[in-house]
This record gives C-alpha cells, structure tokens and sequence, in this order.
C-alpha cells in the first residue's frame, strides 16, 4: 500500500513541497550563515531604501537593508517548528480525548464529549489571539502548545464517531469478553482503524499551525526576535512595501504559506485515492477509456444499424 501511495503523482507533488520546506528548516539557517555569509539582522548599508534581487541578494533586501532570502531561510525554520510541532500536539489530544470519549461510553463520553462541543464553538482565532497576547514574545514552543491546544476539537469528534463504530464490533466485544484492557484494544487494536482519519487530519493540522503562526506574527504576537514568513509579512506592510513596489519582500512568504497548503492537499488527495478506491485517478482514467470506446462501439453498431436498413 505505501507503495502504491508513493507512485500517486499528487502525493510526490505534495511530498516534495514539503520536503524541500524541510530541508530549508533543518539546514536554510546554516546555508544563510556559511554560504550566503548573511544573517536576518546583518543590514547592507549600500542598500538600505530596498533593492531588487541581484547576484548578491538572490530575494532582494528590505528597506532596512536586510537580505530577503537569510530572513526566509531562518524564518522557515520557525514556521515549520511551529507547524510541526502544533500538528503533534493537536493530533494526540485529538486522538487521545476522540477515541477515549468514544470507545468509554457513559459518564466519560458524555464529559469529554461536553468538552469537544465546548471547544469546537469556541471561535477559534480570537481565542488563539486572546491567549497569546497573554504571553508577549513567547518562544515557537509556546506559540505551538497554545495553536495545537486549541486546533484538536474538529478532529476529536470524527475519531469518536469512528471509535463508537468501532466498539460495537465483534472483535472489540470479543477481546473485551476476555478481560483486556481497555488502553489495550484502542492502542493496539482500535488505532491502527483510525490511521486513515489521523493521516489526513495531522497533514491538515500542520497547514493549519503554519498559517495560525504567521496570521499572529502578522499581527505582531510572538517573538520578534524569531524570524518567520508571518513576521516578514507584519513588517513588509508596515513599511508600506506593496504601495512602494517592494513586492520581493512580501511575496516569498505568500507563496511559501500557499505552497504549504497545497502540498496537504494533494498528499490528502492521494491518501482519499488509497482509502477509497472509488477516487482513484488510475481508476477513473480506466473507467473514462471504457466509457469512450462503449461510445464509439455504440455509435458504430447505429451506423450498420443504418446502413443495413
């Protein structure tokens, strides 16, 4: 199967995207400092009302001075920690509160099931925005902690409606027949059922975490001493880049939160490929290739019709 899923042409697509943004994260502050010989905070005083890219600033610099492209390569970092890290943080407590309130029933379902209600109306972004304005200059951990913290309600109900479905089957009734334990069978027994929800919803989760990040860094919460696309954004349109043609220090930072959205997406059309058949693409290029030559073999068999007549 994981072959197969890997030989999906939306899910390289996907997978690369990420990939290089992973790169970029582990080695893009080394490669600004080592080969580029270029920090975010380094300012060219030759450059210093904004210039465009050229052979010595490969994105251009900003009207500070500072080099475009050391500010995305230390800000992708950032971006991808936090979205990471919040997509981890999100995921467990999906999966954890989702399959415990489902599998349990009772009392405990009807509590956790209370707290996923309460924390899925709960508008998100300004609860996001009201909880870390509390913590001024917080680091990407904490940044990640309070969006992760927030972002799992969604996703706790679809694993609980799958865990409930779950439980009533012989398997689960069997092995609780015999006395397991119950963290055993959804551990072992019930999760590996769910991993066409978690899949998806992790690759989601980590798209989120990237734009919640840079929608606060774009309003000036976090730490700015902590480069990111967000904050690169904050500070393009405070300096009024787009009205002063400055489109080289905005536009890397767009398309790179748009890229990382689109690669999700197509990694989660290629796993919709593999979880339901229906929507494989090899299938419906066969199926459209059946379609046509029933179509032109009908249209032919009237023709004799016609002609015979």
């Amino acid at each position: 199967m994981l072959k197969r899923f890997l030989l999906i042409g939306k899910v390289q697509i996907g997978l690369a995207i990420i990939g290089m943004f992973t790169l970029a994260a582990v080695f893009g502050p080394w490669f600004s400092r080592t080969v580029l010989e270029m920090t975010p905070q380094q300012v060219d005083y030759m450059n210093l009302t904004g210039s465009p890219p050229d052979a010595e600033h490969w994105l251009g610099t900003t009207s500070q001075g500072q080099d475009v492209l050391a500010w995305m390569l230390h800000g992708t970092r950032t971006s991808m920690l936090v979205g990471f890290a919040s997509a981890i943080i999100g995921t467990v407590l999906t999966v954890v509160i989702g399959a415990w309130a489902g599998f349990s029933g009772g009392f405990v379902d009807r509590f956790l099931n209370g707290t996923i209600l309460v924390f899925g109306n709960f508008p998100t972004f300004a609860l996001l925005f009201i909880v870390a304005a509390a913590f001024q200059n917080a680091n990407w951990l904490l940044v990640s902690i309070v969006i992760g913290g927030i972002e799992w309600a969604g996703g706790a109900r679809q694993i609980r409606a799958q865990t409930m479905s779950l439980r009533g089957r012989d398997f689960t009734t069997a092995l609780r027949t015999v006395g397991e334990s119950r963290a055993r069978i959804i551990l072992v027994e019930v999760m590996p059922h769910l991993l066409g929800v978690i899949s998806p919803m992790f690759l989601g989760l980590i798209a989120a975490g990237v734009n919640q990040q840079a929608a606060l860094a774009f309003l000036g919460i976090g730490n700015p001493s902590e480069p990111s696309w967000g904050l690169m954004i904050n500070w393009a349109m405070t300096q009024n880049a787009l009205f002063r043609g400055l489109w080289w220090w905005f536009i890397p930072p767009g398309l790179a939160l748009c890229l990382i959205g689109f690669a999700t997406t197509m990694v989660n059309f290629g796993l919709d490929e593999i979880t339901n058949p229906t929507l494989s693409s090899k299938r419906m290029k066969l199926m459209r290739i059946f379609l046509r030559e029933k179509a032109r073999s009908t249209s032919s068999h009237s023709q004799k019709e016609l002609t015979a007549s």
